[in-house]
């Protein structure tokens, strides 16, 4: 089996648009809600920042554009997730062109990634991880294209999209060191010269805002992701332990991967040549950064949660097609393209069987009949405009999202800028409140409890 050269690149945009069309699709119909780190996203965007508790502010922005948009209609952050998906496939699209002259290694090294679940089965939550994708694609290429062609407006854009990535999760910083390894031994040997630091200045200006706002509020979202590595925890055995699950985990991820690439070279027999320039790019952007990693789980003993890895694959695709290429026989995809369209119609067949016969996961959660329920109490027992909804994003996030106001949705925490600060007997309860009224301290505000609205009454501490 042969691809027609000349339809290729129908096939490369059929490929991408039946994806975006089944991803967003089948999620729509199976969830009942959207996923918990998109309801979080929906409620930091209420009231945009330069960051959040957790995480930096690029994903809260974009469902927040997509919400002034399409308002509370699920079905369009699922779009968003899967144009973000579908962008970063298109970019290495592109960049593939730069290291093969056959249109259909183009394709194929595209069409593998189908066989790594981060770019089809957990895709349908938009998320922190999901929102890197487009930059960790975008950065990789102009990079590539800087060192190639050493323009300014390449150098420019590398720095541009590396802050992007870096303001959607901090673990994009990674890349960023493995991009900065291969440009360092570039410039030793001589093969670029320092015009490459231009970069930095268009990375620094769009970090800029969100470093004040991290060193404003005490370095909140570097704590949030130390505790979430476990890092706290001093059992030598973690140095061991947690890098060994890690790899592990890689390797089990990459399975379907390497069962299609098999179907190309069942040999995996190649000649490498690390003098050349494109491969040792190609290794240093696939195993650099995921070497980084494994490196701070054993010296620093901490866990790496799977789904942090998901940018760091696009380009596996690229590296193994480039490897491999003379070894790969056109004349006999047959049994690739069995193997891949196996995998196309096998997860989102999976995934819809899951929504629906698991009835207890975060996306069976009836937040807009709560809102509803919500709404219809807020406007018998008070009425007027509901703008601020104050509790854990989960449950007050579901109701910023849900209800007709858009209430503005706020932690009840150590926030500077929260007027609830010294009131700390307020956690673990959702309070729903209108507008202060002149020269009061505080809003009139109703404490959704039990599901029924009732008075709040502060206590004389709070």
């Amino acid at each position: 089996m042969t691809f027609n050269k000349r339809n290729i690149n129908n096939l490369f945009y059929i490929f991408i648009t039946t994806h975006l069309i089944v991803w967003t699709l089948i999620p729509s119909i199976t969830n009942n809600n959207l996923p918990l780190d998109t309801i979080e996203a929906l409620a930091w965007g209420s009231s945009l920042d330069w960051g959040f508790n957790k995480h930096p502010p690029a994903s809260a922005f974009f469902v927040e554009v997509f919400y002034q948009i399409f308002g509370s209609n699920d079905w369009a952050y699922y779009l968003l997730s899967q144009i973000f998906v579908v962008t970063s496939f298109f970019v290495v699209w592109k960049f593939s062109e730069e290291f093969f002259n056959n249109k259909t290694y183009n394709l194929l090294s595209v069409l593998l990634l189908e066989g790594i679940y981060f770019y089809n089965f957990t895709t349908p939550e938009f998320n922190v991880n999901v929102c890197q994708l487009p930059f960790c694609s975008l950065s990789v290429l102009y990079a590539w294209r800087g060192f190639k062609n050493n323009k300014t407006i390449d150098w420019l854009l590398f720095g541009l999209f590396a802050a992007l990535g870096v303001l959607s999760k901090y673990l994009f910083i990674y890349l960023v060191l493995a991009l900065d390894i291969f440009l360092i031994y570039m410039i030793y040997k001589k093969k670029i010269d320092f015009k490459c630091m231009i970069s930095l200045i268009s990375f620094f200006i769009v970090l800029l805002p969100h470093l004040i706002w991290l060193v404003d509020f005490n370095y909140i979202t570097i704590t949030y992701g130390l505790h979430r590595t476990g890092a706290e925890d001093p059992n030598i055995l973690n140095h061991i332990k947690h890098p060994l699950i890690f790899l592990a985990k890689q390797i089990g991820i990459l399975i379907p991967f390497f069962v299609m690439l098999l179907f190309l070279n069942n040999k995996l027999k190649a000649k490498i040549n690390f003098k050349d320039n494109k491969l040792l790019f190609l290794l240093t952007i696939n195993i650099v950064p995921i070497a980084l990693v494994f490196l701070t789980s054993m010296i620093m003993g901490v866990k790496i949660r799977t789904m942090w890895m998901t940018p760091f694959y696009l380009f596996f695709g690229v590296l193994l097609i480039y490897i491999f290429q003379s070894k790969i026989n056109l004349n006999k995809l047959k049994g690739f393209a069995s193997v891949f369209l196996f995998l196309f119609i096998f997860s989102p067949f999976a995934y819809a069987y899951v929504s629906i016969t698991q009835t207890d996961k975060r996306t069976d959660y009836p937040g807009k009949e709560i809102a509803q329920k919500v709404q219809k109490q807020w406007n018998d027992k008070k009425g007027g405009k509901i703008l601020y909804v104050f509790g854990n994003e989960w449950e007050a996030g579901n109701l910023s999202y849900h209800l007709n106001d858009r209430p503005i949705w706020g932690e009840i925490s150590n926030n500077k800028n929260n007027w609830l600060n010294y009131m700390p007997n307020l956690h673990g309860k959702t309070i729903l409140c209108r507008s202060r009224k002149e020269n009061e301290n505080l809003p009139s505000c109703l404490e959704y409890k039990n599901g029924q609205l009732v008075q709040w009454k502060r206590k004389n501490n709070e």
